[in-house]
């Protein structure tokens, strides 16, 4: 999968997107944050990523 598709997805519900320094970013909503490693120089997100992704959509309060 795509790692832009589930930024994408986690934008469209309505989380700020915290730039950091490099590949880095942190996700917020509601005072939940997930920080992440954009893959590079590949697209495809890693199986640990996508895992880590779904557990910030449940912790956010959305259904995976």
């Amino acid at each position: 999968m795509e790692w832009a598709k589930i930024e994408g997805l986690i934008v469209a519900l309505g989380c700020q997107v915290i730039e950091a320094k490099g590949s880095g970013v942190t996700f917020e909503k509601d005072g939940v944050r997930a920080y992440f490693h954009r893959p590079h120089p590949e697209k495809e997100a890693l199986i640990y990523r996508i895992k880590d992704a779904r557990e910030f959509l449940i912790k956010i309060g959305e259904t995976p």
